[in-house]
This record gives structure tokens, sequence and C-alpha cells, in this order.
């Protein structure tokens, strides 16, 4: 096993466990689908095709996203480290964990969405000085963020109450009633695929979602191109 590959399992195990104590582009380049292995082409969220690829090579915001995240949860095993904005942040993310446990899959989702849409919307031009950051769920508790933020948060929190990461994805997509970019985090269970949204208060199926274009996601292991079915 690879240092990272335990760093990833022992994080996950600390958290869920914790509580006491219109192309798709990327950094302005197209995205190419490239072919999977024994995969193939499937109808998949907002009545797209899901194109499946590969590794995350093309999207250095979200590996470095994941990296810290794994950093972050190894150091807050040593106990709460207080920040200037929100103090002991990982604890009280430790104890929605552990407050969430017992409940059944679909409370969780809901209960994490619900958790993770209390806090304010922050651009990434004010937190970070630039148009563009894919924070981690940390940085997140720290300073807050924008939509894919939410979303990470999202993704996160819910692999760490055990919902497997083949199940769940980060959707950039583009929101054709405010024509801006726009990223949510889905999750594909029991033949339905639910939307984790900032802009909608309740969880939902993501076939009652009509303005949502979706150009990508990602999960841990690999990602999908979008296209029009």
């Amino acid at each position: 096993m690879s240092t990272s590959s335990f760093s990833r399992r022992s994080s996950l195990r600390w958290l869920a466990g914790a509580g006491s104590a219109a192309a798709a582009t990327i950094l302005g380049e197209p995205l190419i689908a490239q072919p999977a292995e024994a995969q193939q082409a499937a109808p998949g969220i907002f009545g797209s095709v899901e194109v499946p690829n590969k590794g995350l090579q093309p999207f250095p915001q979200w590996a470095g996203a994941l990296q810290r995240f794994f950093e972050e949860a190894g150091k807050a095993q040593q106990g709460c480290t207080p920040s200037a904005t929100n103090k002991c942040h990982y604890a009280t993310w430790a104890k929605l964990i552990t407050d969430s446990k017992a409940k059944d899959v679909g409370a969780q989702i809901q209960g994490v969405n619900d958790f993770m849409n209390q806090a304010p919307y922050v651009v990434d031009m004010i937190n970070w000085g630039v148009n563009d950051y894919w924070s981690s769920p940390g940085q997140f508790f720290e300073k807050f963020g924008d939509c894919e933020d939410y979303a990470i948060a999202k993704f996160l929190t819910l692999r760490a109450l055990g919902v497997p990461s083949a199940n769940m994805r980060i959707v950039a997509l583009t929101d054709l009633n405010l024509k801006v970019a726009h990223a949510i985090a889905a999750v594909y269970i029991s033949g339905k695929i639910l939307v984790m949204d900032n802009q909608i208060k309740p969880v939902v199926d993501s076939t009652t979602i009509k303005h949502y274009l979706p150009l990508y996601s990602v999960s841990e292991e690999g990602w999908w191109l979008h296209r029009p079915a």
C-alpha cells in the first residue's frame, strides 16, 4: 500500500470515528475524453451522456483539495487547531459526523446538505485573490467559499460517513438561467441521482432540474465528460 493510500484511509477512519476530541474546459484548455478501459458512455445527470475517464491529471484544483484534506485530517487527530475566524472547526465537523452516523443514508445526505448550506457564500477573489480556487473542507470551515467549495465539503463529509466515492461526483456545469458557471455535489443512489446544491435548499432528484448543463464531473478515482444525449 502506498503512503498516499494509507493517509487517505487513516484520515477517513479518523473522521468516521471522530467526535471524541459550452465545451467543458479547465485552465482555459478543452477537456478531451480519453477511452477508459472496460467502460462505456452511459446516460447521466441532467439528461447528459457521461463519458468516463481515468485519473485526475486534468484537474489539479480538485487533486490539490483532496491532498490538503488528507493532510488536514491527519493533523486534526492531534487535537483542535484554532483559526482566526472559526475556532476548532474540525471539532464541529467531527460532531456533525458523529451525530449523523446512526442515521440512514437519505437523512445523512439531507443533514450534510443543510449543515453546509448554512455557511456564507464568499467568492474566491475575496478569499484567495484568484478567480478560481478549490478549497479543502478545513479551508472552507475557516474562510467559507463558493459553489465548488460547498460541494467538496459535502462530498468528503459523506465519504467520512461511508458513502463510496464511486457513488458521488463534483459536477461542474453551466446555469442556463443565470448564464454562469456553477458546481454541485451529486450522489448516485438507488437508481436516482440526488443533487446537493448551495442554491437549492432541499436535496432534489436531478430530473427535476431543467436549467443545468453539465460539462464535466470528478470523483476520487477519475472524471466524466458530459455530452448532450
